[in-house]
């Protein structure tokens, strides 16, 4: 079982093995941790309780009564009698043998410690009858450590062990009963495999959270964030956002389920809350490994990739919605999401520099925290008399005319318009909605459809496609000629490179050619665009003789959609002739021949 932390699941097992002991349903229990040190602690945990528990004293006298006894001089045990007979206690640090009494249904049970990667075989105990018997029993807690499980070799090593050794210790032609408590540290580690009943269906896994269900209010939830924030950088506590939750208690725990109600602090008012308190404390890598059994995806430090911190902060002092003067063109990107539309417009120098100038969405939320599945402002609230093409397609004409319609501000006074813009034309069914409103729009010289393409490992990379006649080719990205009922040229280019590309330029130093900076110079206004990218994480994969990094969100649900739109409005600079130096891939042109120059070679 992989429980919660501090839920007491090895407590829990703990007081299973006594309960086994004292009513005689196993005579032999052995205890395993990560190491022998580990085992030890749970024998003292077993040995207060049959020295010092009163209750058990009460129901079970000849099993505590002996053991209390000796007064805690263990040396005691060799030579304690009862009615003129040896008990056979025994009480070590590695050991505990119960009294051996006349009809005493526990009589001469033992309970013994080894470490999972120590002396664990042939593990017997001979009796006072001369019978030998072995672990019937065993509880396994907490089998690997931080160490090993980042350690594919040792998790493969522990997982062997687990499968012969341990399960193998009750001998030939008996059964053993086992239960073993887990931790999830890292995907595929040795515990995320045990839990998996396909993987080994005979330890029939069980895997639970302390939370089944978010709340779905992220709207209030986020604005409690920033209180809890707030209150934690003043000093001043979780008072003011206790007090928010009180008032909006039941709009905010509406939609959750939490495993334990009655788990919180004495200064918190439901589980819900301590739950949410604990994502903020101890932050989303550790809530959701420790107290959700589902470790997200780990980052490796020669990725490079920057936090949602070091994105927010990388503000250039520009005003929002100003083109600096060194730019040579603007681009623009929309990605169509059924409730709104997502937008970012970014300036391009030659080289690549790039500056975020505007983002946002349609219809504006003005919320400083949101996300697409609790926004209230939808378009077709904006449209209620459409249906959701409908309202997609007035949206796209609103966005169209306040942002390609207009003239930017340059530093140097000069206005300049939106060169190019990208239509995301893959959501749902709107593929042939977007095809329509390209082909339709007052800005049809500057509005495309395009289509992010997954390349993986596996697939055909860009560069290995036959140019065909009329194609034109690029940095990763091809707008083939117009064929079939869609007459209207669109843009494809390969996702994977292009979110590898952004992600780059994000990590170049500012003032660095090629480095993308964002506009203003206060991280918080930033946040939100901050965690769409980084959303996803990538998975170096090797395939058909290369290298490819693949993209793959960090949680199911979570928003990526400004990073959708980073990545098309680079792609849009690329095809309006901005190029990153060592990436220029353009084919040689052939000289032009006259016709009458072929005439004459002819003759």
């Amino acid at each position: 079982m992989a429980m919660p932390r501090g839920s007491g699941k090895t407590s829990l097992c703990e007081i299973a093995c006594l309960w086994a002991l004292v009513y005689g349903h196993r005579e032999f229990v052995a205890l395993s941790g990560s190491d022998e040190e580990h085992a030890a602690n749970m024998l003292d945990s077993i040995k207060v309780e049959l020295e010092a528990n009163d209750q058990l004293l009460d129901d079970f006298p000849e099993v505590c009564f002996p053991i209390r006894a000796l007064e805690g001089i263990h040396q005691r045990a060799a030579g304690q009698l009862c009615q003129g007979r040896q008990t056979h206690i025994g009480w070590t640090a590695k050991e505990i043998v119960l009294p051996t009494l006349p009809d005493s249904t526990p009589s001469g049970a033992i309970v013994s410690v080894a470490g999972i990667t120590g002396r664990i075989r042939g593990m017997k105990h001979k009796r006072v009858d001369g019978s030998s018997i072995r672990p019937s029993l065993v509880l396994i807690d907490d089998p690997q450590t931080d160490e090993s499980a980042r350690s594919p070799s040792q998790c493969a090593t522990r997982e062997r062990i687990l499968a012969g050794a341990i399960l193998g210790l009750g001998g030939p032609g008996r059964k053993i009963a086992g239960l073993m408590t887990l931790t999830v540290v890292r995907p595929d580690d040795l515990a995320d495999r045990i839990l998996d009943r396909d993987k080994h269906p005979q330890w029939q896994g069980e895997r639970t959270k302390m939370v089944y269900a978010f709340p779905s209010n992220e709207a209030l939830w986020a604005r409690y964030a920033e209180l809890w924030r707030e209150g934690m950088r003043a000093d001043r506590g979780a008072a003011e956002a206790t007090e928010f939750y009180r008032e909006n208690r039941e709009a905010m725990d509406a939609g959750a389920h939490v495993s334990w109600p009655e788990r919180h602090h004495p200064d918190e008012l439901s589980a819900v809350q301590h739950a949410m308190n604990l994502k903020l404390d101890r932050g989303e890598a550790a809530f959701w490994a420790e107290y959700q059994n589902e470790p997200l995806p780990e980052e490796h430090a020669d990725e490079d990739l920057l936090t949602a911190d070091q994105i927010a902060a990388k503000g250039n002092g520009q005003r929002r919605g100003e083109i600096p003067i060194g730019c040579t063109c603007a681009t623009m990107f929309i990605d169509v999401q059924g409730k709104a539309l997502f937008w970012l417009v970014a300036a391009w120098e030659s080289d690549f520099t790039g500056y975020v100038i505007d983002y946002g969405t349609e219809p504006d939320q003005s919320e400083t925290y949101f996300t697409l599945r609790d926004i209230r402002k939808t378009l077709s609230a904006a449209s209620s008399r459409a249906g959701i093409e409908g309202a997609i397609y007035a949206g796209l004409e609103r966005l169209t005319d306040a942002k390609l319609g207009r003239e930017w501000r340059r530093d140097d006074g000069a206005m300049v318009r939106i060169d190019r813009c990208l239509i995301d034309a893959s959501w749902g069914s709107t593929t042939d909605l977007v095809y329509q409103f390209c082909r339709q729009s007052k800005f049809a010289n500057a509005v495309m459809p395009s289509h992010g393409r997954y390349v993986g490992a596996s697939s055909i990379p860009f560069s290995d496609y036959k140019r065909k006649r009329g194609d034109r080719v690029g940095l990763n990205w091809r707008i083939p000629v117009v064929t079939g009922k869609r007459a209207v040229r669109h843009a494809i280019f390969d996702a994977n490179y292009w979110k590898t590309f952004v992600h780059a330029r994000l990590a170049v130093p500012m003032g660095d050619p090629g480095c993308v900076s964002l506009f203003g110079h206060k991280p918080e206004q930033h946040r939100l665009f901050a965690d769409h990218l980084c959303s996803e994480y990538r998975v170096k994969t090797q395939g058909r003789g290369r290298t490819v990094d693949e993209w793959k969100l960090r949680v199911d649900g979570l928003d990526n959609h400004w990073l959708d739109c980073a990545v098309g409005a680079a792609v849009a600079a690329s095809m309006q002739g901005v190029i990153l130096f060592g990436t220029d891939s353009r084919p040689a042109t052939r000289p032009r021949v006259k016709l009458s120059e072929l005439q004459r070679t002819r003759r």
